[in-house]
């Protein structure tokens, strides 16, 4: 196509933006650190303390309801999972991980809301820890960037 638009490329201001958090409890210690990794980068990047709510959950099977919830009340920009889930001997893994995984991305897509999945589906503890602070950034930046674009594109 000729004279086709390069693309729109949002912006990594998050000033007027409302963004919830919902973190699994379950692998405690690393969902902390996503949470903490997450939300010091949405307040980098110029999103309020006061426009951050984080609420916590059991497990990654819990994330899409609370996901669900918070897109229903239209208060919300953007919306982040944060969890860990490690492989373990049983089918339990594949399970969770897909079942958490396409919930996630249903929220997305049934209310049109950038949700950064933060998921973590990971062989082991030692994978988890390797990939938390910088997979916590990487939402934060994610879910900022996307409700930019959502904007400029509506």
């Amino acid at each position: 196509m000729q004279g086709a638009d390069k693309g729109v490329t949002a912006e990594l201001n998050g000033e007027d933006l409302h963004v919830a958090i919902v973190q699994a409890r379950f692998n405690a210690a690393i969902t902390e650190q996503l949470a903490e990794s997450c939300i010091a980068e949405l307040l980098a990047l110029g999103v309020a303390r006061k426009h951050i709510r984080h609420v916590t959950v059991p497990g990654a099977l819990e994330i899409p309801i609370a996901l669900q919830t918070l897109a229903e009340t239209k208060d919300h920009d953007a919306l982040i999972a944060l969890g860990c889930i490690i492989r373990g001997e049983t089918y339990h893994f594949e399970l969770v991980a897909n079942e958490s995984g396409a919930g996630v991305t249903r929220v997305s897509l049934d209310h049109g809301l950038p949700v950064a999945n933060a998921i973590l589906t990971v062989e082991n503890e030692a994978q988890a820890w390797a990939r938390a602070e910088e997979k916590g950034r990487d939402a934060a930046r994610v879910v900022v960037e996307m409700a930019n674009l959502l904007g400029d594109l509506t």
